[in-house]
């Protein structure tokens, strides 16, 4: 499964947010990606140099995928 969204984050994805977000993508069996990086790796979220106003792709795939994506999509749009 597949989803767009432009990240609203004041400072883009730099060391907290990412660790949010990997935290988060661990909690799940799916394979997750964004913007081609590993969800679930915080080195690879914070060196994909993701900034505020960019758009970013979210691939979830496999057994929890659906969950997976809504959980992450809920962080990415309330992230400050």
């Amino acid at each position: 499964m597949e989803k767009k969204l432009v990240l609203k984050a004041e400072n883009g994805i730099h060391a907290r947010p990412a660790a949010t977000i990997a935290t988060l993508c661990n909690k799940f069996k799916s394979d997750i990606k964004i913007n081609n990086c590993n969800g679930k790796s915080i080195m690879n979220l914070m060196s994909s140099g993701i900034k505020k106003g960019d758009e970013i792709t979210i691939v979830t795939s496999g057994e929890d995928e659906q969950e997976a994506m809504d959980a992450l999509v809920e962080l990415l749009n309330t992230l400050a």
